[in-house]
């Protein structure tokens, strides 16, 4: 798996290139966090769930149709909170589908583990993409914080910082459409 510190980072920038105003940022949050809750199945390791299960890292949690349901409910959420930041139903649904299914993207780019179980629980095959640059974090935050995470921040840093940077610095730098007025 990418680490969270990526799955949050591709998410927040998510959240700034599909909901641009400022006045969003608590969306952007909102993104990052769905980014990185798949992750919650790594818990059925200390369970005793099977890795290849449907329940297992990388299973449900990490397909499609999971973040399809996210997005229904943080969308859900977000209106019941009723707050003054509020987005456009469909682009913030967009925003936290994408948001929550870039999570088997990148980590079906990794080194590591079974694959990304994208059409669960339909499908159980387990996929990776053929380019896989991104070294698979370790799991748990004592084995994160050594050589091995070192080196894995450092692929991150290219793989999915760089190219995060490049979309925002591309935002800022476009010109922005043109709003028609009301009158």
């Amino acid at each position: 798996m990418a680490s969270a510190f990526a799955h949050a980072a591709l998410g927040a920038t998510l959240g700034s290139l599909i909901l641009p105003e400022r006045r969003h940022w608590p969306y952007w949050v909102a993104a990052a966090a769905c980014a990185a809750l798949p992750d919650v199945d790594a818990l059925g390791y200390k369970l005793g769930v099977p890795y290849a299960s449907l329940w297992g890292h990388r299973g449900l949690t990490h397909s499609l149709l999971a973040a399809a349901f996210v997005a229904a409910i943080g969308v859900a959420v977000a209106y019941l909170i009723r707050t003054s930041r509020r987005a456009p139903v469909g682009r913030l649904a967009l925003l936290l589908f994408l948001a929550t299914a870039s999570h088997g993207v990148l980590d079906a780019m990794t080194t590591g583990g079974l694959g990304v179980a994208f059409f669960s629980p339909w499908d159980l095959e387990r996929y990776f993409f053929g380019l896989r640059p991104i070294k698979v974090s370790p799991i748990g935050l004592k084995a994160f914080f050594t050589g091995r995470g070192l080196q894995v921040l450092a692929s991150e840093a290219i793989w999915v910082g760089l190219p995060c940077l490049v979309a925002l610095g591309l935002q800022w730098l476009l010109p922005k459409p043109r709003q028609k007025a009301l009158r």
